[in-house]
């Protein structure tokens, strides 16, 4: 007498679908494929590592080689900012190719990121790239699917399902034993995958690992192992549910493609088609009439730097900006700097409000499809989401900001009011102040930040693993054995 059916069953299951020769064709295709996407992970994240921290130095080299000048002009001859490559980007690419690499930092203007992959590709990438991530969340479960459709829709055909009945096995061990032998099969195929993604992040960083990448890599293994097994547990439902298996493989690549290409897409379109954001120009346009409108600080006629003209004098009781104590220009350029700022930023959360509501079909989407919300949070945790490139903005406006205001201070601190412009040679500061500002240095998100955004991805596979338990003991009550 078996003692344990379902573990029987599922070891069985195993056992029979590794006979099958098809299956090691399909498995040697997706290795192909694997093999390409650690490949070109791999020389990806090389080369653009190289890359960023090579011109992020030599930015800073070429600061510190400036000579001689005033400082309103060291602040219009600006910096540069480069995101870093985050180690799990090699999993999961995201958006990385979409989104710019570096910002160009200068006074009065917050300039956007630039430099993206995708300016510099042809419209193929608009396909997707195959990365690791993209064969675990769309591939595997086409495979999972292909594997799994006959699992009972087979023994109901051929009559093994009466006979295993009449020997005892009741329909709900059926239903679990044969999940638990997909989970098994898709174990087989899953893990080696994870063996050689956690190879290839430690050799990248040359074992210098934080725990913080640490606790990230464990959640992906977590999570995405939580996905496949969710798209087992469907395709067992989906073999359950079919009279035959021509039904249940239809109706599993048809699942397949609603989950995976249908539905994704359909919700970006919407949430962009109901929430629409403005265009570049007219976003730029807008932030220019406030601008305008509250004060120009290159304007001497400007009525708001008028109006502080006139308090600065008085409080001072001087006559002229010439007899003032310390240079008036700068004062102006740090006022005019702390407006500008000021209108950008809150033009900025007003558009990112709009992407937020964008977003949010995606994100809600996910207690629909579990494809979306395994992509969410394979984003967030890998950083290479759009939460993580707001963050690496926030951080390098934080340090232009700082820059020119550093520069401005240069320049009402060392600077006489007797220079009638910046380009008087008389009135240049010594180079030793450039070096005084330190360098951008950019701190990713920790894992705590990246969860919370990612919260509701997170909850819904937790919400699919629950609905398919309910469903697969209520259809152990109601599933046909003819």
């Amino acid at each position: 007498m078996i003692k344990n059916k379902k573990v029987h069953i599922a070891k069985l299951f195993w056992k029979i679908t590794f006979k099958n020769k098809a299956v090691y064709i399909l498995t040697f295709i997706v290795g192909i494929l694997l093999a390409y996407a650690v490949f070109s992970g791999w020389e990806n994240f090389k080369t653009q590592k190289e890359i960023r921290i090579k011109y992020q130095e030599q930015a800073r080299q070429d600061w510190l080689d400036n000579p001689d000048k005033h400082p309103h002009r060291m602040a219009h001859y600006g910096h540069y900012a480069f995101r870093p490559k985050t180690p799990l980007s090699v999993f999961d690419f995201g958006m990385e190719s979409f989104l710019g690499s570096s910002i160009f930092l200068e006074a009065h203007v917050q300039n956007p990121t630039n430099f993206s992959e995708a300016e510099f590709s042809t419209g193929m990438l608009r396909f997707g790239e195959i990365s690791i991530a993209m064969i675990l969340q769309i591939l595997l479960p086409l495979l999972i699917f292909f594997l799994g459709f006959q699992s009972i829709a087979s023994e109901r055909e051929n009559g093994t399902l009466k006979i295993l009945m009449s020997q005892g096995l009741s329909r709900k061990e059926l239903l679990e034993g044969k999940s638990l032998g997909m989970i098994l099969v898709m174990s087989t195929l899953y893990f080696p995958i994870i063996i050689i993604t956690v190879f290839l992040w430690a050799l990248l960083q040359e074992v210098n690992i934080s725990t913080d990448q640490v606790y990230r890599l464990l959640l992906i293994v977590v999570m995405y192992f939580v996905y496949l097994s969710v798209f087992c547990i469907i395709s067992v439902i989906i073999s359950a549910l079919s009279k035959t298996s021509k039904t249940a493989l239809t109706s599993s690549i048809g699942v397949w493609l609603l989950l995976t290409i249908l539905l994704p897409r359909a919700g970006q379109s919407l949430g962009s088609y109901l929430y629409q954001s403005p265009s570049k120009a007219k976003f730029n346009a807008q932030i220019e009439n406030d601008v305008v409108k509250t004060g120009d600080s290159h304007n001497p006629d400007d009525t708001h730097y008028q109006a502080l003209k006139d308090s600065i004098l008085e409080v001072y009781d001087v006559d002229s900006v010439t007899q003032l104590p310390f240079n008036y220009s700068g004062l102006v350029m740090k006022e005019g700097e702390k407006i500008t700022a000021e209108i950008h930023n809150d033009h900025l959360k007003r558009l990112r409000g709009i992407y937020a509501r964008q977003n949010s079909f995606s994100r809600y989407l996910a207690f629909i499809d579990p494809y979306m919300g395994i992509k969410n949070l394979s984003m967030a945790l890998t950083g290479t989401d759009y939460n993580s490139f707001m963050d690496f903005q926030d951080q390098a406006e934080q340090y232009r900001y700082h820059l020119a205001q550093s520069l401005n201070d240069l320049q009402i601190k060392h600077v006489s009011n007797s220079a009638k412009s910046s380009a008087d040679p008389d009135y240049a500061l010594d180079k030793k102040h450039w070096g005084m500002i330190e360098d951008f240095k950019y701190q990713p998100l920790q894992i705590g930040m990246a969860l919370r955004s990612e919260l509701i991805s997170f909850l819904s596979l937790l919400f699919w693993v629950l609905l398919l338990v309910l469903t697969l003991n209520r259809l152990s009550k109601t599933i046909k054995i003819l």
